[in-house]
């Protein structure tokens, strides 16, 4: 027969491989970053220690209890109110992957909850799309998402690190509206949209759109956004002279040979007014033939001085433009230039006009010498009286 100390040996034992109700718990982490490992627990435990263990839990095999909450880069906080206990386990390696166990000390036979650790990396994505815009536009682009993720978080971020994704967020799903940027999301079509207005340079780069998951590391999708500048064929500087006619050349791809061509003026082309419309000093030749026309200017005025648009695209697509910078630097120069030789004029006259001056003022003060008639007839009378 069995003695009572053998069957209570066997019966600790089972008891001690006993597992809680809720199954195997899986967790996915970040090589390199943390991840926490969260376990619940039944009312009238909330006194007693819990544990994170590996193998089979003996003492070697307790990674982190709250006796001792903080053990080389293992943590563990026990939240009472709510009854789980999070054991946090930092600076992630693919040794970390594995099977872990949630541990409940009591007197007679610990409970346990298997947990199943799984590490990825921390990027993201083997595909991309790329997108292309430019400056000053407005972009969109879609992010497809599985229909059990309707009512997730969706989100958008910069850069590739899937784990730091949702906390720097630039517009979540929740939000819809931040700044330039919106995020509409199409249950329907199991899609959201982010669109981005008035575009720079400087929004070039990776982003990620993400659908929160609770129980597992959440999706995403790469996109590549690549913003250039809006502009031109060429783009020129040039210098006139005021008063004078002026001639603008302007180039166009050949394919828009048909098109209407302009000349506009204005710091952007959204707010351009046409000059062959507006003044009549401005006319406007074609040339077929070298793609290109010329507006001409009959004559310059200072006020003409500032940034140009010509080209044949009224739909402004890229890549049809000149951009003219008309100097007005060039334009005052021209204009001192008439002003310095008026000085000059002033100058000559008033000096001549002051040494006149002094030349009437030394003949006022010099006796005249008498003429010779005058003399021969002194000589002549005074023979007689003789």
């Amino acid at each position: 027969m069995w003695s009572l100390q053998n069957l209570l040996f066997i019966l600790s034992i089972a008891l001690r491989c006993v597992t809680s109700a809720v199954g195997v718990i899986h967790v996915t982490g970040y090589v390199g970053r943390e991840v926490n490992v969260s376990c619940s627990y039944d009312e009238g435990y909330e006194s007693y220690e819990k544990y994170l263990c590996k193998n089979d839990c003996g003492d070697s095999d307790v990674l982190i209890a709250t006796s001792n909450s903080v053990k080389n880069k293992y943590t563990i906080h026990d939240d009472k109110t709510s009854r789980i206990f999070t054991a946090t386990i930092s600076d992630l390696h693919s040794v970390d992957a594995g099977k872990y166990w949630c541990g409940v000390t009591r007197t007679v036979a610990d409970i346990y909850t298997e947990v199943e650790l799984k590490l990825v990396p921390d990027r993201c994505c083997d595909t991309v799309t790329k997108v292309q815009s430019y400056e000053g536009f407005s972009e969109s682009f879609s992010c497809s998402y599985e229909s059990q993720y309707q009512n997730s978080l969706k989100y958008i971020c910069r850069g590739n690190r899937p784990s730091t994704c949702l906390q720097q967020a630039l517009i979540t799903s929740d939000t819809k509206q931040n700044g330039r940027f919106r995020l509409d999301d199409d249950k329907v079509s199991g899609t959201f949209t982010v669109n981005i207005s008035s575009l720079t340079q400087n929004d070039s780069g990776s982003y990620l759109c993400g659908v929160q998951r609770n129980s597992d590391v959440d999706v995403f999708s790469a996109v590549e956004l690549e913003v250039e500048e809006w502009c031109c064929v060429k783009s020129t500087t040039i210098n006139g002279i005021a008063g004078y006619p002026l001639t603008l050349q302007c180039p166009y791809p050949p394919q828009y040979r048909h098109n209407s061509k302009f000349l506009c003026k204005g710091d952007h082309r959204n707010n351009c007014t046409k000059m062959a419309v507006s003044q009549r000093r401005f006319t406007l030749q074609d040339n077929a033939t070298s793609s290109s026309f010329m507006m001409k200017i009959t004559e310059l005025e200072a006020d003409d001085a500032g940034t140009y648009w010509c080209g044949t695209d009224s739909q402004w697509r890229v890549g049809n433009y000149t951009k003219i910078e008309l100097s007005d630097a060039a334009l005052y120069v021209v204009y001192t230039v008439p002003v310095a030789l008026l000085l000059m004029c002033v100058l000559v006259i008033v000096y001549k006009y002051r040494c006149c001056k002094a030349g009437d003022t030394t003949s006022k003060h010099t006796p005249k010498a008498k003429s010779s008639k005058e003399v021969m007839g002194a000589t002549g009378s005074r023979n007689k009286v003789l």
